[in-house]
């Protein structure tokens, strides 16, 4: 048999956790106690419970503080001396990368070493260092399990205030380990997390109030006042009572307080150890010994893991309003970010994860944001400030810096780039600049030893003076299609079994967001990086299939076949259009994609003729090794290696033809449904549109750098099942959003990015009620509205205002501000709580109850005919219900939360149906998880008092509605044509009633003039003959 080269059997099946079978272990094979290496490898960072049950530290817990039924029920006092053991011996970590030994601390957990033992004997003044790191290290592996981490402190809050001020000064005459360092930055990372949290907030929130501006230099001090004025006043209190404290005779120095120094410390200590301890010092022979630092010098690992964290832990300050607004000039103060952009680890090859995060905190460095009201500032307002900016530089570059004279007089546009500002400041001798930056702008310290440093000097001016690009620029021109150098970066799509011990460059979703902007940006890149991780399980799952080989001709050729993808027999770019005004980008590419389908089977076949237009694909370029490759250069070779994978670019369908050229799957209405044709021959032709930005970058590569032309190496067409492949629409959608100005109303704003009060979105608090709500068909009866108002006094009257004897629904209400008994719309809610008990005891107290007035009143005839009578709602809805249905149907945020079967979808169906009636000018979006809960709630209401003209079901799930109309657009649009010509045919029949020519129901226009001549005039004529 021929021996085919470049194919290899290689194992890329969707990962899936079932897929890792855990084998059973005897008791014989468990040793006392279990290292990394023994329990990591196989059993993916997992234990097994017979591992639990036989380690050493088991058995200890049993002893001491465990709650099992197997545990000593005459439990050991607490020893200091055990808790340091076990801290030396279990939890210390002497060499590596790993801060903690993960398995370790996971049994401790399991026993509730922190709920047990640690916390119940704390004590601020005598438990020692081991003590408060064991309960640091317990903390935090709560937090990488997604445990509630802080209840156990809630039953004793004044002591949980003196563990925090405990854990702030445990640094103090001492020093840790890189490892410590390591946990004691990932504790104040979850404890600035948890602001939500009451205990943390208050006592940590301290060390980032304006105290901390004692440690700014001088220079900055001035500066951040000039900018910020409202807090001279403040600032002037702060100083004033410093003073008083020195009139009284006691020593007193703010700039040592602890809200003061703690911060500035933490970011110093990190600064030398990026500087000092990143790369060992070793001493070398020759100069040839000295190893690139590019990416070839041995790094330490651990050192790189702490400077990881770290740029974690100032990410979170600056994204978080609370703690960016005076922690912001701190970090600037100090030159954090140009520091870490000339770090040897900035460039190294393992330093590629801190580089990206070093990108993020500079984003978030130079956000968009006031940083005083919290408001988001925009694109003129930021524009703006940087033309302020480099005006009142070049200023005072005319007036002290002679040699700057042709800076000062350039436009805005000759000094806006980065490496234009860099040659005009070249002209500069180093003291020179050190003294623009540290003494005339005052930008950093001249006490700073980096401001010795000609490339850091000029680092600070650059990044403070140039044009940064602004946000929807950066988001705009983003391929919304991951490519190949996304999909195989772990640093952003980690692989499934990520543990959590160490960090990611991705936003985080907490509980508050600097701007709307900010919130959707984060909800964008994480949606945009799970797809991608999505995307490349099927990339991996489907090209293996094909067989990959190098033939005679020495072109790429496949063996096999995948179902989800196929050989490419010819692709051409047809069009480019040029750019919209004020882009760069291509307003379109267009391009041609031929494959065939012959050699599948009639299943497969169809599911590449249901391809119809919007659906996604990628086109992948397949080039395999010659030879095939080793099992050393297998471990050592990335997946896109081993696949021979070169590029992978997606694609949006237009339209698809069969080999005739006939339009196959059109939707718009080209083709009627009873000229459709199945699809002739093998041929299949796509035409595709290309993400724009993505081509303008492959170009511009093209062009610069000579690099190869991607699309000309395309030999793979592949799908993705329909149901998993939609999230092109989703990021078009927020893309959209972000371009907006404003999408959410005012009462929503603030609490949507977790500031102010929650209950302030409840409806009693919206300014706009609707006073009076007809309630239609809400109703069965009198009594079903006395049970729904236990609270009131129901008085029912009629239209006139007069006592109704036996009112009938349908019922208009008028709402008090402030309804008894609504207080279960908000659960959670201490002040309704309290409300609504104080409300009881008044009802108990007092047998006289606030009126309620309820109208009764005759609606209007709907018409003659059966078809015309409403359809009424027979549901009797409990007063819970009717209280999620008052505030549903009233402004502001209403949530209806319960188990199935209580009434929500019913409760959905009444509030649209009572929306409409009440805001028949207004439209109401319905959203649900899936098409199926869209579709019963949407039959729901077909059923009811609402007209089908008015109903319109967008997406797929359409085709699935148990009924005979067609709700989608197309189909509305052909009722509201059928529904013409039905009365249009009623026209001319009143026409022939009349004795006049049918012609008048010829059009809408003609039967308007009919009715308006002839049916209108022998109205008003017997009205008045009567």
């Amino acid at each position: 048999m021929t021996k085919v080269y470049g194919t290899g059997v290689f194992d890329f099946k969707r990962h899936r956790v079932a897929e890792y079978p855990v084998e059973s272990i005897s008791e014989q094979q468990i040793p006392e106690k279990l290292t990394e290496s023994q329990t990591g490898s196989n059993l993916l960072n997992s234990i097994t419970l017979v591992e639990i049950q036989q380690d050493r530290l088991t058995k200890i817990a049993a002893a001491n503080w465990s709650n099992t039924s197997g545990g000593d029920p005459l439990k050991k006092p607490f020893s200091p001396e055990l808790v340091k053991e076990i801290y030396e011996t279990e939890l210390l970590v002497k060499g590596g990368r790993k801060p903690v030994p993960l398995h370790r601390v996971m049994i401790l957990e399991v026993s509730q070493y922190l709920e047990n033992y640690l916390w119940p004997n704390f004590d601020p003044d005598t438990s020692t260092f081991e003590h408060v790191m064991s309960m640091i290290l317990m903390i935090n592996e709560k937090f990488r399990e997604n445990v509630a981490a802080w209840i156990c402190f809630y039953d004793r809050k004044d002591m949980f205030k003196a563990f925090l001020e405990r854990v702030l000064r445990l640094k103090e005459g001492r020093t840790l380990s890189i490892a410590e360092k390591t946990n004691y930055l990932l504790f104040m990372i979850n404890a600035f997390q948890s602001l939500e949290d009451d205990i943390v907030s208050r006592n940590i929130l301290r060390l980032a109030s304006l105290q901390c501006w004692h440690s700014l230099s001088y220079g900055r001090f001035q500066m951040e006042l000039c900018l910020n004025r409202d807090l001279i006043k403040k600032w002037k209190r702060i100083t004033k009572k410093s003073k008083e404290v020195v009139k009284q005779g006691e020593l007193f120095d703010p700039s040592t307080l602890l809200e003061v120094t703690f911060v500035r410390n933490l970011i110093q200590e990190f600064l030398e150890v990026l500087d000092s301890k990143i790369l060992p010092h070793k001493e070398h022979d020759s100069e040839d010994d000295m190893l690139d630092v590019n990416g070839f010098e041995e790094v330490d690992d651990a050192c790189v893991l702490y400077c990881e964290r770290f740029m974690e832990f100032l990410i979170d300050l600056l994204s978080q309003l609370p703690t960016r607004r005076f922690l912001k000039p701190l970090v600037a103060d100090l030159a954090v970010v140009p520091k870490c952009h000339l770090s040897a680890l900035y460039k190294h090859e393992k330093g590629k994860l801190f580089a990206q995060l070093v990108d993020l905190l500079q984003f978030y460095e130079g956000f968009e944001i006031d940083d005083r009201l919290g408001r988001q500032m925009t694109d003129d307002e930021v524009l703006q400030s940087h033309y302020d900016r480099l005006q009142a530089f070049q200023l005072l570059a005319f007036k002290k810096i002679p040699k700057l004279r042709e800076l000062a007089l350039s436009n805005i546009g000759a000094i806006n780039r980065r490496s234009d500002l860099s040659k005009k400041l070249s002209v500069l001798s180093s003291e020179e600049l050190r003294d623009l930056v540290c003494c005339k702008l005052k930008l950093v310290s001249k006490d700073d030893p980096w401001s010795e440093r000609v490339d850091f000097l000029v680092e600070v001016m650059v990044s403070f003076f140039e044009k940064q690009q602004s946000q929807k620029e950066a988001i705009n021109a983003l391929p919304l299609y991951p490519n190949e150098q996304i999909m195989w970066d772990e640093s952003l799509v980690p692989s499934i079994n990520y543990t959590g011990e160490g960090c990611l460059a991705l936003p985080k979703l907490n509980l508050q967001f600097l701007t709307l902007h900010d919130y959707l940006l984060r909800n964008f890149n994480l949606f945009r990086l799970e797809s991608t991780y999505e995307i490349r399980e099927d990339i991996q799952e489907a090209v293996p299939h094909l067989l990959a080989h190098i033939n005679n001709e020495g072109e790429t050729a496949f063996r096999g076949w995948s179902r989800m993808a196929v050989p490419i027999k010819e692709f051409k770019i047809t069009e480019v259009k040029q750019p919209n005004i004020g882009e760069v980008k291509p307003s379109s590419v267009t391009a041609e994609v031929t494959f065939s389908i012959s050699s599948y089977k009639a299943q497969i076949r169809s599911e590449w003729n249901a391809l119809k237009e919007h659906d996604v694909l990628f086109l992948l370029s397949i080039r395999p090794s010659f030879e095939p490759l080793s099992a050393e250069e297998a471990a050592k070779t990335t997946v896109p290696q081993k696949l021979g994978l070169q590029y992978v670019r997606g694609c949006e369908v237009i339209e698809m033809r069969d080999e005739e050229g006939t339009l196959m799957n059109d939707f718009t209405g080209r083709i009627k449904r009873d000229e459709w044709k199945p699809p002739k021959g093998e041929l299949r032709t796509v035409t595709v549109a290309l993400d724009t930005a993505q081509y303008h970058m492959d170009v511009t590569d093209i062009g610069e750098k000579g690099a190869e032309d991607v699309y000309s190496t395309f030999n793979i067409l592949m799908r993705r099942k329909p149901k998993e492949n939609n999230f092109k629409a989703i990021l078009e959608s927020i893309r959209d959003l972000m371009n907006e100005t404003c999408i959410v109303p005012d009462w929503l704003h603030d609490i949507f990015l977790g500031y102010g009060n929650p209950s302030a979105a409840q409806w009693t608090n919206m300014p706009d009620l609707l006073e009076t709500v007809d309630f239609k068909d809400t109703f069965l009866d009198a009594n079903h509205v006395r049970d729904s108002f236990p609270d009131y006094e129901v008085c029912f009257v009629n239209s006139d205002g007069m006592e109704s004897l036996q009112p009938k629904p349908p019922f208009r209400i008028r709402l008090p501000r402030n309804l008894k008994g609504n207080s279960q719309a908000l659960p959670g809610n201490d002040n309704s709580a309290v409300t609504s008990t104080n409300h009881d005891n008044m009802t108990d107290a007092s047998t006289v109850r606030e009126k309620l007035i309820v109208e009764a009143y005759v609606p209007p005839d709907p018409g003659p005919y059966p078809q015309d009578q409403p359809k009424q709602n027979s549901v009797r809805f409990t007063p819970i219900q009717v209280g999620a249905i008052i505030s549903g149907i009233q402004p502001g945020l209403s949530m209806v939360v319960g188990p199935p079967g209580t009434g929500k979808t019913d409760t959905a169906v009444q509030i649209l149906n009572v929306l409409y009636h009440n805001c028949p000018s207004q439209r109401t979006l319905i959203i649900t998880h899936s098409n199926q809960a869209l579709n019963d709630l949407f039959e729901k209401i077909m059923q009811r008092d609402v007209p089908a003209r008015y109903l319109l079901r967008l997406g797929q799930g359409e085709q699935e509605l148990a009924t005979d109309l067609d709700f989608s657009r197309q189909g509305r649009v052909n009722a509201m044509l059928v529904r013409r010509l039905e009365l249009l045919s009623e026209v001319e029949r009143l026409a022939r009633s009349l004795q006049l020519p049918e012609d008048v129901g010829y059009t809408c226009e003609t039967a308007g003039y009919f009715w308006l001549l002839h049916v209108y005039s022998l109205g008003a004529i017997s009205s008045c003959l009567c």
